[in-house]
């Protein structure tokens, strides 16, 4: 586990359906309602009752973030974050992307939580490449915690050591010394 930005952020090789976090963040297709990876994993964890509540959401657009509870999980809540598909980088992914962390953000804090953990949103299926992925995801939460004054703790939750590796070498960067 590495920390930075005064203890605010960290990166972590887990699952992230077993982390004790207020929000976990659900990197969703836009029907929100299951699929493969992250969202697969994540709706089996929470189980039936999720796909039920996420039925009565009607879907969400790239860059949209949409709150349900957590139900069997560790975690109070999920925030299903649908990103972009990755088509070369010219057609506004990074933005798109940018949005599922900031609404995401936004969204926990405004419930009153104050732990949020994010997979690494779409690095698999969609294909958006992770060095460049985590460089959006980290600007844009320490931006957005230290515009807002936000006392939310952010999880960074690689599946993977190298990618737990890309995150902290990029972190190095956009963060700082940890």
């Amino acid at each position: 586990m590495s920390t930075w930005l005064d203890g605010r952020i960290e990166i972590v090789t887990a699952d992230i359906t077993t982390l004790h976090v207020d929000v976990i963040v659900n990197a969703a297709n836009p029907s929100l309602l299951g699929g493969g990876g992250v969202d697969g994993a994540i709706h089996r964890a929470a189980g039936p009752q999720l796909l039920e509540e996420c039925r009565t959401l009607g879907g969400a657009r790239p860059g949209e973030v949409k709150m349900t509870k957590g139900y069997r999980l560790p975690a109070k809540a999920v925030a299903h974050a649908v990103g972009p598909i990755w088509r070369g980088g010219n057609h506004g992914e990074a933005e798109t992307l940018a949005s599922c962390y900031r609404r995401a953000l936004e969204l926990a804090e405004a419930a009153g939580y104050r732990t949020i953990a994010f997979p690494s949103i779409s690095t698999g299926a969609y294909g958006y490449p992770i060095e460049q992925a985590a460089r959006v995801a980290q600007a844009t939460v320490k931006a957005y915690l230290l515009e807002n004054d936000s006392p939310l703790r952010v999880t960074f939750c690689c599946y993977s050591p190298g990618d737990t590796r890309v995150y902290e070498q990029v972190a190095g960067e956009i963060l700082g010394a940890s």
